[in-house]
């Protein structure tokens, strides 16, 4: 349930109540039938043999260790908490056998399976890639498609706002010309638009026609509007791979370099793009799976 009431506190709260519950009906018990053998030890002295704050503890533990799959972590907060240290060996008790039990039901804790149920981009470290599929089985555009790409020099700002609309990718490669699509950079949408929007308020003249240059050399001098400079906002050395490079290699540097995006080259051509999307329908896809149930927010 999307209530925003936390899961750490709560659970912390709903194991303690269960516990202290339990721990109340142990004590009912010890007072009511002390002869048993259950209690025949510590309770024939007629001192309060059972505590049930102790099982409010450990059930909170157990409940927390459930829902998030802690273990060492989850003792040492508890310890933390009370600073009893002849209360770890229950608590160790309760986080292993929580542990178990959710493990026995499914593999995900609650944060694992929010991160599925929001549709985030996650790939884990602990899954290991072991197929043998190149970064050109998995790049974007397929054969037949064309990539959407900005030129250095030929482009106006009507034909750049025009992509932006057309398309919603998060960032787009600058190339020579579209005859030689020799990559020159990677430029992010929101700089774009930034830079755009900058230009027509306060530089004079920008207008639909003026040409985008990215290039840092003189500009010819033409008898149309000024052109628009924008080759700060670009980047100019991106991540880049080949289109023979095994994919186990491109899904590490995902996990490793935090990448969203990476391009995929050929001799210094640009052949395609990369995103953590496509390196996880493709995971899909390798697993016998669906591509499509990964539903991206």
């Amino acid at each position: 349930m999307k209530v925003p009431c936390g899961l750490f506190i709560p659970s912390l709260c709903l194991g303690a109540i269960v516990g202290r519950i339990v721990g109340i009906g142990m004590e009912q018990l010890a007072y009511n039938y002390p002869k048993i053998w259950l209690f025949s030890g510590e309770c024939s002295t007629g001192d309060d043999c059972i505590t049930p704050g102790l099982y409010a503890m450990v059930g909170a533990a157990a409940v927390l260790g459930g829902v998030t799959r802690m273990t060492v972590s989850l003792v040492v907060i508890m310890f933390e908490l009370t600073g009893g240290v002849r209360y770890i060996v229950p608590l160790m008790a309760a986080a292993m056998a929580s542990k178990w039990v959710g493990d026995a039901l499914g593999r995900q804790g609650i944060y694992d399976a929010h991160i599925a149920l929001n549709g985030y981009p996650f790939l884990d470290s602990k899954d290991e890639f072991q197929h043998t599929s190149l970064a050109a089985d998995v790049m974007q555009p397929k054969r037949n498609e064309t990539l959407s790409v900005i030129t250095q020099d030929s482009m106006t700002v009507d034909d750049i706002e025009a992509l932006l609309k057309e398309t919603e990718h998060n960032g787009y490669p600058v190339v020579v010309s579209r005859e030689s699509q020799y990559l020159v950079g990677f430029v992010l949408r929101r700089d774009l638009n930034l830079a755009i929007a900058n230009a027509k308020r306060m530089v004079d003249g920008i207008c639909g026609q003026s040409l985008v240059i990215f290039t840092t050399g003189n500009t010819p001098q033409t008898l149309g509007p000024p052109p628009l400079k924008l080759k700060k906002i670009l980047d100019m050395a991106p991540i880049t791979i080949t289109d023979q490079t095994p994919m186990e290699t491109v899904v590490d540097m995902f996990r490793k370099l935090g990448l969203r995006q990476t391009l995929v080259t050929h001799n210094g051509r640009l052949l395609g793009v990369i995103t953590k999307k496509d390196v996880l329908r493709h995971i899909k896809q390798m697993d016998n799976e669906d591509p499509n149930s990964v539903l991206f927010n």
